[in-house]
């Protein structure tokens, strides 16, 4: 989203409403603002230009653009409050970076939206002088018009911020979008070596523990009193299978075999199996999918069928799985109450930041009494 555009703004009218005074603020304020920006802009612009063929001329000029981020990041603050003008913050300097001096030297004079920066504060002088007095004259003797005069004047200003101060093209955009992604894979990544973690020490790691114990006292016993160390035995090797069943368990809950050995279809039946209503599932996919896309559309439907068990109250519950173009779609519906939400940091939220940080998309069509749609959207990867 780059902007919220002045067509969902409320119309003008008289007397002034909340949103045309904001407006005449903003046009008021412009003149300092502009004022301040330009002499900010015309000091170290010149100088830097000056001096550029010494040695400090050009980190002169680094430290200029750096300030004229900044000088946005607040423009585009007092247009987002005042304006309702929302605009995506730039990648930082530093995150195009490889550490170093020279480096972030290069990359800060050729910085796109940093120049831009620069520009608006340029070109917005004599809009700044025009609007105010404009403006100012207009609160006294063109007062009846006043609100229409504003969202036409403001509406200018708003397309100066949308096109000079938001990021410089899609694949700036692009950049914001993967650097969010990489932070839920890594907080995704963490959450699960947590769980493992804590899964192995209550899990198996006590029990075997436990067997360790035992099969100590039994060697203690074996010559004194046979039959108890027989027993002891014969318990510890009830505990070995329970330790066994339970690191199973824990490995399936990490990449089980069945996926990897036969594919969604097989190990997504599986899983149905595991659902506390009857689950139809579907998959119809001419070839297998890249490992990594294979286990998401996996775990997504794992998740949304472990909702319907808990949730749902479901009486029957369907998947299907089936490629479309380059995306692999996935659809899990239910007829049970409805109502899900992605609100609240529920398991939903979290499964939609996880599609959302490789390419996919979540859609959910819950409403209170069923039934539930979901519809997860991933792209689709060849096998190597």
């Amino acid at each position: 989203m780059t902007g919220t555009h002045s067509d969902s703004l409320p119309a003008p009218r008289a007397p002034l409403g909340g949103q045309t005074w904001r407006e005449i603020l903003y046009l008021l304020i412009n003149l300092p603002m502009t004022i301040a920006g330009f002499v900010y802009v015309s000091l170290w612009l010149y100088a830097g230009a000056l001096l550029s063929i010494t040695v400090i001329g050009l980190p002169l000029l680094a430290a200029g653009l750096v300030g004229a981020r900044l000088l946005a990041k607040g423009e585009r603050g007092i247009a987002r409050g005042l304006l309702g003008v929302h605009v995506e913050e730039p990648t930082p300097i530093r995150a195009r970076t490889h550490g170093g001096f020279l480096p972030w030297l290069w990359a800060t004079l050729k910085d796109p939206v940093a120049w831009r920066a620069t520009l608006f504060q340029v070109i917005r002088l004599p809009w700044g002088i025009f609007t105010f007095a404009l403006t100012f004259v207009s609160l006294f003797v063109l007062w009846p018009v006043l609100p229409w005069l504003a969202r036409g004047l403001s509406n200018v200003d708003r397309a100066m911020v949308r096109g000079l101060l938001s990021p410089s093209d899609e694949l700036e955009r692009r950049i914001a979008q993967l650097e969010a992604g990489r932070g839920v894979v890594v907080d995704t990544a963490a959450a699960d070596l947590r769980r493992i973690e804590r899964d192995l020490h209550d899990g198996a790691q006590a029990r075997l523990v436990a067997l360790a114990m035992d099969l100590g006292l039994a060697k203690e016993k074996l010559l004194e009193d046979p039959d108890a160390a027989a027993k002891m035995v014969d318990d510890a090797h009830g505990e070995v299978k329970q330790a066994l069943q339970e690191l199973r368990d824990l490995a399936r809950g990490i990449h089980p075999a069945i996926l990897t050995d036969r594919g969604l279809g097989p190990a997504l039946s599986s899983v149905a199996t595991r659902c506390t209503a009857p689950v139809k599932v579907t998959v119809d996919l001419p070839v297998r999918p890249a490992p990594a896309i294979e286990g998401i559309a996996y775990f997504t439907v794992s998740e949304l069928l472990q909702n319907v068990s808990k949730h749902a109250r479901a009486r029957m519950a369907s998947v299907d799985v089936w490629r479309a173009d380059d995306r692999l779609l996935v659809q899990v519906r239910d007829d049970g109450a409805g109502g899900a939400t992605l609100d609240g940091g529920s398991g939903l939220a979290g499964l939609a930041e996880r599609l959302g940080s490789v390419d996919g998309l979540f859609v959910l069509d819950s409403p209170e009494g069923g039934p539930t749609t979901v519809t997860a959207e991933l792209p689709w990867r060849n096998r190597d």
